[in-house]
């Protein structure tokens, strides 16, 4: 994990100054200076801050702007951490109780992996069973992680082509959908086009909906 240069730590605490210590906003500064060894906290903070949108109380109009000027973190890199927080919180939430070592603790980029391989359904269970404990017990960067979920994909699609092909179809169907709804959103916006073309794309929408399900 990139360690955070000299200019933004100095930031981060010339900002912690004018701040009460037992603040949430303090708080989450003390965990951004100390991002190795803490994004656990860090997460958990920044989930808080981008769902109840705190960053505004603090004269940000965007979570983007939050986490690049006051932090120093990047908007893609702040999402990574808080959705890994996330799915520790529900998929392992005794991990999170546990007074881990920094030594111990997985990166956030190797717990992103694992998150992605879950949501997306991209291997079984005994399969993700091995992932998970790669990530929690041997401690494997995300990178390894990456090229063994790789292989076990791969396998998985030797052993059950036609699962394989299925999820290659929906998959495709699902970037169309969204592509569908981006559309939708924008010609409502811009009023491009007439409301009957606007409610056919919706009746588009609805129908590839309940082919997914």
């Amino acid at each position: 994990m990139t360690k955070m240069n000299t200019k933004t730590i100095d930031r981060i605490q010339h900002r912690m100054e004018g701040l009460e210590e037992d603040s949430i906003r303090y708080k989450i500064l003390e965990s951004a200076k100390n991002f190795k060894s803490s994004w656990i906290s860090l997460g958990q903070a920044l989930y808080s801050v981008w769902k109840d949108k705190l960053y505004k109380d603090w004269g940000y109009m965007t979570f983007d702007a939050y986490t690049s000027k006051e932090i120093g973190i990047k908007k893609m890199t702040a999402m990574k951490l808080l959705k890994s927080y996330y799915f520790l919180e529900k998929e392992e939430p005794g991990y999170i109780s546990q007074d881990s070592a920094p030594a111990n603790l997985p990166t956030y980029e190797a717990v992103n992996v694992l998150r992605l391989a879950r949501n997306k359904n991209a291997i079984d269970g005994s399969d993700y069973a091995t992932l998970k404990r790669d990530v929690f017990q041997n401690g494997k960067d995300a990178r390894e992680v990456k090229k063994d979920l790789t292989v076990l994909m791969k396998q998985r699609e030797e052993l059950e082509p036609e699962e394989a092909r299925r999820r290659r179809k929906e998959s495709v169907i699902k970037r169309l959908l969204s592509a569908l709804k981006t559309l939708k959103t924008d010609i409502e916006a811009s009023k491009m086009l007439p409301a009957a073309t606007i409610k056919e794309v919706s009746n588009l929408i609805h129908k590839i909906e309940l082919e997914l399900g």
